[in-house]
């Protein structure tokens, strides 16, 4: 185990991608910060982790599911994911990649919103949003496809810690990433292209809010990566960045300047802390004190239901 390392938490600002043509640029330019984060820091401490916002790769910008398979949508593993495994391979780090549009040949008619934690070794988990920004998200959740067999939110054993990722709308709904936590995740990884007017500055920093009460409720390490793109690159929206990493109290240990524009922002992950304080605490650990069975009739229909 690594007990004490640096996450990387890095927002780009680039034109958004109209075909899938235009991805290996975008892979380019981002292994290409994955080296100044790890190599420029080297002098002063160790950066282990880096993750990388929603839509990196390609942005839901067609009206249908066709368009975006025809256009956009890659299956996984592929080149791009190759080229994140050799470079973590290289740097002996884990890059928690921008999403892509995934197609599944076992999920046809299907395109996923999807992240993947990658290591020295290769995939190493992959996330696919279960919470798709309804109505403006075309993508499946793969909640609502019968028979989906896979775990909706996988947690991976690594010399980093147990990471757990869910992307951006995941991070609303309390019950996804205390799922993440409940299977034992200890760096919360959020992926996002989180907008205006919600972003990270006052009356309605939901993007700040969030992350940090995510941290304290699960008592748990967030590293959070935004969306930095101009309105000119991302119609009709503008992103505000704000990238950060918290710590399981909900302190924010580095955040990037709210605004557009690419950064990277680096912070502290100290796993002999976390795990001394889930070990000792008797006050303010929800974790433990999660009293399941009061809870059961919460959920005992279904409430989910899609917008007509």
């Amino acid at each position: 185990m690594t007990p004490r390392y640096y996450a990387a938490a890095c927002q780009i600002d680039l034109p958004c991608p109209r075909s899938r043509d235009e991805i290996a640029g975008r892979v380019d330019h981002m292994l290409t910060m994955v080296d100044r984060a790890v190599v420029g820091y080297t002098p002063f401490f160790d950066v282990r982790l880096v993750v990388f916002p929603e839509f990196a790769h390609a942005v839901p910008i067609y009206a249908t599911v066709e368009e975006l398979t025809d256009r956009l949508a890659l299956a996984i593993p592929n080149e791009h994911t190759d080229r994140y495994s050799a470079k973590a391979r290289e740097r002996g780090i884990y890059i928690q990649t921008g999403t892509f549009l995934e197609v599944d040949p076992r999920w046809p008619g299907s395109v996923f919103n999807t992240s993947c934690l990658i290591g020295p070794d290769g995939i190493l988990s992959r996330y696919r949003k279960v919470n798709p920004w309804l109505p403006w998200e075309l993508h499946a959740s793969p909640h609502d496809l019968p028979g989906y067999d896979e775990p909706l939110f996988p947690v991976a054993e690594t010399e980093i810690g147990r990471l757990g990722a869910a992307i951006c709308y995941d991070w609303l709904f309390p019950e996804a990433i205390r799922a993440l936590a409940l299977a034992g995740a200890e760096v919360l990884i959020r992926v996002s292209a989180y907008m205006d007017p919600w972003g990270a500055t006052p009356p309605m920093d939901w993007w700040t809010l969030f992350n940090r009460a995510r941290a304290v409720e699960n008592l748990a390490y967030v590293v959070a990566s935004n969306q930095a793109a101009s309105a000119a690159n991302y119609p009709p929206f503008s992103w505000p960045g704000g990238s950060m990493v918290v710590d399981f109290d909900g302190r924010i240990l580095a955040q990037a300047d709210p605004g557009p524009g690419e950064k990277i922002v680096v912070g502290p992950i100290d796993l002999a802390a976390l795990r001394a304080e889930r070990d000792r605490r008797q006050g303010h650990h929800m974790l433990s004190q999660l009293r399941t069975e009061a809870y059961t009739g919460l959920y005992a229909r279904p409430i989910h239901r899609r917008p007509d």
